[in-house]
């Protein structure tokens, strides 16, 4: 995986069968599957599309955001 996803977030134990080509989800897809579960834990949030679309690009913001904070600690 490349560095802007910040690798697997769940990577196998050295001697892991694996599918080969199927690393798993990156770390940048699980900080966005985390920060999504916030925004839509608010009862006001709409569910229309076009508020899904705004909310799906706040999630990967707050993701690159994380992993941009992890190269500083």
């Amino acid at each position: 995986m490349s560095k802007e996803t910040g690798g697997p977030a769940y990577p196998l134990p050295l001697g892991s069968e694996t599918v080969e080509g199927q690393e798993g989800m990156a770390l940048r897809d699980y900080f966005a599957a985390k920060a999504i579960n916030g925004i839509l834990s608010d009862p006001d949030a709409g569910l229309l599309e076009d508020d899904l679309n705004r909310y799906a690009g706040i999630a990967y913001r707050v993701a690159d955001a994380m992993l941009k904070a992890r190269e500083t600690q």
